[in-house]
């Protein structure tokens, strides 16, 4: 990995910085901390990156860290455009060359998770390691809500959030329902769900969500999985990082796309639900850290990539137990695989 000077020069502050640079013609906000080896952070659906902040400013401390709005959210542009999990990696690709950046460490949350991977798949070579948070992409199971957004002029609605009194209502009763269910034991995310909707109203904004998420989901859960190609990680440290009381996306999704790489790591935050670095900040930092730490980054090989692209996935290169390898081939057979 290395940055050039300009970019490691812009680089050295510890607070996030909001910036701002075009390409292909539209505007791309990233909020860019620190100096060291690099992080890449990115968001996921309809959220931006300053959900990044806390654990931003933290690993701001050891790495330079850069967190883009990707295209359609924040403060990116929201053009009507291709916003399918390849154009997001295109995009993350792009970034990286205009800062000057050649190779980093991934770390994506939710639909960021379903990019890294596809970035770790379309540009092997700029890969040092993967850091999948509550990751989409892995089997189509996904929450309902997500699935009846999806459906034909759902999404569309959202403006009606604009409308007198309609957020303020919502976020009520989001706050009343979110201590019941914490005093009963649950953590369904409410707070960030609110946070999320409150940025959505604007029309851009709610047609590129709308186009968001109906290039990775229908009313029958994910279009897009990557469990088929996980064996392709191997030699690329993977991190996964999955909250007990994940709603949107359930932890048995880790466990099977944790079997399906060998030698990655689970770390499973017991009581976290979807956004596990917003429960334990401190504790998901220290876990990047030790990651990063004790892990070699990757060395792209092209031959071996060859070797593996006509092996492809084994049952024996899984790793678990013989019910969870039987899991994954199960989920692999029976769900319709994106072929991008």
């Amino acid at each position: 990995m290395t940055v050039r000077q300009d970019s490691a020069a812009a680089t050295a502050r510890q607070s996030p910085s909001l910036e701002f640079c075009t390409i292909h013609g539209y505007r791309r906000a990233y909020r860019i901390a620190g100096s060291g080896p690099v992080l890449l952070l990115i968001h996921g659906i309809g959220d931006n990156s300053s959900t990044w902040d806390e654990v931003q400013t933290l690993l701001a401390e050891r790495f330079t860290v850069i967190a883009p709005d990707l295209l359609g959210h924040g403060k990116s542009d929201k053009p009507r455009a291709d916003y399918s999990i390849a154009a997001y990696a295109n995009g993350m690709r792009d970034l990286l060359s205009v800062l000057g950046i050649d190779r980093a460490t991934v770390v994506g949350h939710s639909l960021g998770g379903g990019v890294a991977m596809q970035f770790a798949y379309q540009f092997p070579q700029l890969v040092e390691r993967l850091v999948l948070v509550s990751a989409g992409g892995v089997t189509k199971d996904v929450n309902v809500v997500l699935r009846a957004a999806s459906l034909p002029f759902v999404a569309e609605s959202l403006p009606l959030l604009q409308l007198p009194g309609a957020m303020p209502s919502l976020r009520f009763a989001g706050d009343v329902l979110d201590k019941v269910l914490r005093a009963a034991g649950f953590q369904l995310d409410i707070p960030d769900v609110l946070r999320i909707l409150a940025d959505l109203p604007e029309p851009t904004a709610s047609s590129a969500f709308a186009r968001t998420l109906r290039a990775v989901v229908d009313w029958r859960g994910q279009v897009v999985s990557m469990l088929d190609r996980c064996y392709l990680a191997e030699g690329i440290p993977v991190q996964l990082v999955w909250g007990t009381q994940d709603q949107v996306i359930p932890i048995s999704h880790a466990r099977l796309a944790h079997s399906a790489m060998p030698g990655s790591r689970l770390e499973v935050f017991k009581g976290s639900g979807h956004f596990p670095f917003h429960d334990y900040p401190r504790r998901f930092v220290r876990v990047v850290e030790k990651f990063v730490q004790e892990t070699e980054p990757a060395e792209h090989d092209s031959e071996r990539l060859r070797v593996l692209l006509r092996r492809g996935a084994r049952e024996e290169d899984m790793e678990g137990s013989a019910d969870m390898r039987t899991a994954v081939l199960d989920t692999i057979r029976q769900d319709e695989r994106s072929a991008s």
